[in-house]
């Protein structure tokens, strides 16, 4: 009798601390749960939860209605006395907009665009032919990495305004000089991620095309590049948008044409109100450049955006 009650007792126990474990894993289940299926109050935060398009588009809006009424109020006023930055600092937002018919009739904006856009696309074309090449064998042979990464290193540590003196005293200050510099920056950060992109392949598809009989260049253009196309692809998107921060240091050297020439000109003569135009026009272009590359990349890698 004593041990038909333990027994009993035992079961009983185990029952007890399943059915605990079972209410644990619910409540977890339901965490979960909320956290995914998103709420409607934008007080409640839950995390990695899943929000509608129209509340992405309301929190996006706020921040920047909050920096527009700042600036507002910081510029608010009829005489420079008044205000609590200079207009000769900062102007009003509506100073700057009234200020565009000047800086696209006047000062030509879209021919000035055109020149810096073309600068950044023969850079980006240059680094991009010296750069996938070595990326492409760096990721492949050990070797060839052993001997380019203490470069590649170099390079990532670099500041890259270090890069307009000496493409100054190497080049002067013509055509030639801006195409190399911002060459040169896109090499810096475009190597390191076609490299990576080509050793992210797993050695398994490696393993299966030497089983079927691939040499050398095969394993190379037909399993290592194709699989790691979408990584580079990325690197490619990613690296163009980073020629807009360059582009400025390429063109403020000699004041010419382009969008670094307009900003120069107006910090030194005026109007001020161009030089926060220009910055927005660049924003712009690389906003709408980045898109292009997102429409290349969906038609591109269907796939992958059916996975994401």
């Amino acid at each position: 009798m004593a041990e038909e009650k333990k027994q009993t007792t035992t079961s009983g126990a185990g029952t007890g601390s399943g059915a605990g474990g079972a209410t644990a894993e619910s409540a977890v289940r339901v965490k979960l749960k909320a956290g995914v299926g998103g709420s409607n109050s934008f007080l409640d935060l839950r995390i990695r939860e899943t929000i509608s398009g129209w509340m992405w588009i309301v929190l996006g809006i706020i921040p920047i209605l909050l920096l527009l009424g700042v600036w507002s109020l910081m510029t608010a006023g009829s005489t420079p006395e008044a205000r609590h930055i200079s207009p000769t600092i900062l102007p009003s937002p509506l100073e700057v907009v009234k200020s565009f018919p000047a800086l696209w009739f006047d000062r030509a904006l879209m021919r000035n665009l055109f020149v810096s856009f073309a600068r950044v696309l023969g850079g980006f074309g240059i680094a991009v032919a010296l750069m996938f090449p070595l990326g492409l064998f760096m990721g492949s042979f050990t070797k060839i990495k052993a001997a380019f990464t203490p470069l590649a290193l170099f390079g990532a540590y670099l500041p890259i305004p270090t890069l307009v003196p000496l493409t100054l005293s190497l080049f002067g200050t013509g055509e030639s000089q801006k195409l190399i510099f911002l060459a040169l920056a896109f090499s810096v950060y475009l190597l390191p991620l076609i490299v990576a992109a080509v050793d992210r392949v797993d050695d398994t598809y490696l393993k299966t095309a030497y089983t079927l009989g691939a040499g050398r260049r095969s394993a190379v253009t037909k399993v290592l590049l194709p699989m790691a196309w979408p990584q580079i692809y990325r690197a490619l998107r990613l690296g163009f948008g980073v020629g807009w921060s360059y582009i400025l240091l390429a063109e403020m050297v000699d004041i010419g044409k382009g969008l670094g020439g307009l900003i120069i000109v107006s910090q030194r003569r005026g109007p001020r109100e161009h030089i926060y135009l220009i910055l927005v026009v660049i924003v712009l272009v690389a906003f709408l450049t980045d898109k292009a590359w997102s429409a290349g990349e969906k038609r591109l890698f269907p796939y992958r955006e059916a996975k994401g």
